[in-house]
C-alpha cells in the first residue's frame, strides 16, 4: 500500500522555521528520524520510507503555498495513490500552538494551501493534520504573523509535538483515520 504524505510550506531560506512551514517541519523531523534523504524532484522534495509494508511517499511542494494542489495531484497520479492515502499537514491559525487535530475531510478555514489542493482534486474529503501555531497576532496582521518564526517559547516544546505528529502519521498509514483521530485528537 502506498500513502502520500504532503506537509505544507514555502521553499526558500526567508519561509525555513516560520509558522507557515510547520508542515515542512514535520516531514523534516520524520525524515530524520527515520533516515530518509529528501530528493529534489518535479513539483516538490521527496522522501521515501516503509513501515510495516507500507510504503510512505514524503512530499514538501516546491510550488509555492497557494499552488499546492498541482504536487498533490502530480504525486496521486503518478503513483496511483488513492485520496484515502493522502494526508496533508497545515499549520493553523484557529489552534493553540502545538495542539494537533486529524481530520478526514474539511472546509480550508482561509488556509490557501488547503483551498488549492481542494480546488485542484475536486473535493474537501482529504485527511489533513492541523498543527497549531496560535492566533497571537494584532488585527490585519495575520500574514506577517504567519511568515514569521515561531518564539522561544514555542521552540522548547517544538521538538516533543513534531515527534507526536510524527507518531500520527504512522498511525494514519497502519491504523487508520478513525482509530487514529480516537487516540491522538483527545491529547
Amino acid at each position: 500500500m502506498k500513502y502520500l504524505i504532503v506537509g505544507l510550506g514555502n521553499i526558500g531560506p526567508d519561509y525555513h522555521e516560520t509558522r507557515h512551514n510547520v508542515g515542512f517541519m514535520v516531514l523534516d523531523a520524520l525524515a530524520k528520524a527515520s533516515n530518509v534523504v529528501f530528493s529534489d524532484k518535479r513539483y516538490g522534495f521527496v522522501g521515501e520510507m516503509s513501515i510495516k509494508g507500507r510504503q510512505l511517499l514524503l512530499l514538501k511542494p516546491s510550488t509555492f503555498m497557494n499552488l499546492s494542489g498541482n504536487a498533490v495531484r502530480y504525486y496521486m497520479q503518478k503513483e496511483k495513490i488513492p485520496l484515502e492515502n493522502v494526508l496533508i499537514i497545515a499549520d493553523d491559525l484557529a489552534l493553540p500552538f502545538g495542539t494537533l487535530r486529524l481530520k478526514p475531510k474539511g472546509s480550508d478555514a482561509g488556509h490557501n494551501g488547503l483551498k488549492h489542493i481542494a480546488d485542484t482534486l475536486g473535493t474537501q474529503n482529504y485527511a489533513r493534520l492541523r498543527f497549531g501555531i496560535g492566533s497571537d497576532f494584532s488585527r490585519g496582521r495575520q500574514v506577517d504573523y504567519v511568515l514569521s518564526p515561531f518564539d522561544a517559547e514555542d521552540w522548547q516544546t517544538m521538538p516533543a509535538r513534531l515527534e507526536t505528529a510524527g507518531e500520527i502519521v504512522k498511525s494514519f498509514c497502519l491504523a487508520g483515520i478513525n482509530i487514529t483521530m480516537n487516540q491522538f485528537n483527545k491529547k
